[in-house]
């Protein structure tokens, strides 16, 4: 079992620069050894294996966001701070992903019919933006409200989060989005990024950028991941850059 997750903005009380140090928050999955344990022994009860793992990922979500809460209201001035975060979990051939916020997970799969091979782009996750009219509901049933460019309280652009202490009196929750894909062996990788790399690039065009470095065969997966962080910044992308690239490959 593989867990990936990405943190893209930075918890700290300082303006946020390239060169400051990011808090890293680590997912611990709550039942892990539980959860690895069921995949080995249970065979066939795959709907138990998928409610555990659903409720683990859930609960790690919340346990992540009151503990950093916690830390940040001890904090003298308290920290304001806040994140989005997608985080994958790769259980054998099946890819499970919990995201809140506008970060986003799309997978590349290679589409062999009609004599030709092309890439297709899949979307793994689900934003969440104040505008959304069930995430607007909850928000103004919280006493909050959408304004300015579509902000909850004309500031905070997303409508769930981690931290952000401050707009959780208004409707902003850390609940992530959970969706579930089967793999393919017609699939090469995972692309787990930040706003900030979609505000410059269309997840079509991220999947190709990333497609045609390993095509050249010159470059890994390491190179292709700076270098499509790199480019996001050259295209005038100001907001935080974060990128994660996961290859997918079967055992014979």
């Amino acid at each position: 079992h593989d867990l990936f997750n990405t943190f893209p903005q930075q918890f700290s009380s300082t303006e946020a620069s390239q060169s400051d140090t990011m808090w890293q928050l680590h997912i611990p999955l709550s039942g892990y050894s539980t959860l690895t344990g069921l995949a080995c022994v249970v065979s066939g009860e795959s709907e138990n294996l998928e409610k555990l793992i659903k409720k683990s990922l859930l609960d790690t979500f919340k346990q992540t966001d009151e503990d950093f809460l916690k830390k940040a209201s001890s904090q003298k001035p308290a920290w304001k701070d806040g994140s989005t975060a997608t985080c994958a979990l790769v259980v054998d051939d099946t890819v499970y992903v919990a995201n809140l916020g506008d970060s986003r997970a799309v997978l590349c799969r290679m589409d062999l019919s009609e004599g030709q091979t092309k890439p297709i782009t899949l979307s793994l996750s689900k934003e969440h933006n104040p505008t959304m009219y069930e995430e607007r509901m909850r928000i103004q049933r919280a006493g909050g409200t959408v304004r300015y460019k579509g902000r909850v309280l004309g500031v905070l652009e997303v409508s769930r989060s981690i931290g952000d202490g401050q707009y959780k009196r208004c409707g902003v929750i850390s609940t992530p989005d959970l969706r579930r894909c089967q793999l393919t062996r017609n699939d090469r990788f995972m692309i787990l990024a930040c706003d900030g790399l979609f505000k410059v690039f269309s997840a079509d065009e991220a999947v190709k950028f990333v497609l045609n470095i390993l095509q050249e065969g010159d470059s890994g997966l390491d190179s292709a991941c700076q270098q499509l962080a790199s480019e996001a910044v050259k295209r005038g992308c100001a907001d935080n850059v974060t990128v994660i690239l996961v290859s997918i490959s079967f055992s014979r």
